[in-house]
């Protein structure tokens, strides 16, 4: 089982959403309506030059990604923001199959979950989209995380929370669980591909019924 984490396991999406926002707007750049969407599952990279080369702030993308990751690992210093009962979720999927995390976070945001939530030993994969050669919706965050597996993609599940992200895990042959966002909606069409839940909480029982 892969398992996104912001949105799904973290409620962050908001955070980086007004993080992002503030520095683009401290550094001469111009928040856009789609901006937030279109970032939804970009690598660092991906959004640091999105910042940059669409949104118009004055830095480098090497700079506004340090800046943002910086803010956002300040925002975690006591916790991340987990979901409640996210982590027990987790412990109950890792009881009867092995996990993963593979997600569009910078590694430090990744490893901060799993040691506040004590599950570095439960979780032996965590997969950061900067590792990879490209962000969601590309598969390939979800791909290497199952190579890491050491299972074949599609003998994996995932759950997801956005457009980007269920995009990513249908392409690289997943079965695919949503648990859509409530602040930024997937994208309805997508929806329709998947298996939704309403709550993170369903999924153990729901996994369960298909072993």
């Amino acid at each position: 089982m892969i398992f996104d984490l912001d949105g799904v396991l973290v409620d962050s999406e908001r955070t980086w959403d007004e993080v992002r926002r503030s520095v683009v707007a401290a550094h001469g750049g111009t928040w856009r309506p789609e901006a937030t969407r279109a970032q939804q599952g970009m690598s660092t990279p991906e959004w640091a030059r999105y910042l940059v080369e669409t949104l118009g702030a004055q830095l480098t993308p090497d700079e506004i990604a340090r800046i943002v990751i910086d803010e956002m690992a300040a925002r975690y210093a006591d916790r991340p923001p987990v979901i409640d009962g996210a982590d027990e979720v987790v412990r109950a999927v890792a009881r009867r199959w092995p996990v993963a995390i593979a997600s569009s976070s910078p590694p430090v945001l990744i490893h901060s979950f799993l040691t506040a939530c004590d599950l570095t030993s439960l979780v032996p994969v965590a997969v950061s989209s900067e590792e990879v050669a490209a962000g969601k919706p590309a598969p390939d965050v979800y791909l290497r995380a199952a190579m890491l597996l050491g299972v074949t993609a599609e003998h994996c599940a995932a759950v997801e929370d956005s457009t980007n992200g269920l995009r990513a895990a249908l392409a690289a042959n997943m079965t695919v669980y949503a648990v859509p966002n409530p602040h930024f909606p997937p994208d309805p069409a997508v929806l329709r591909e998947v298996k939704v839940l309403s709550s993170l909480a369903e999924l153990p029982g729901t996994l369960g019924k298909v072993a």
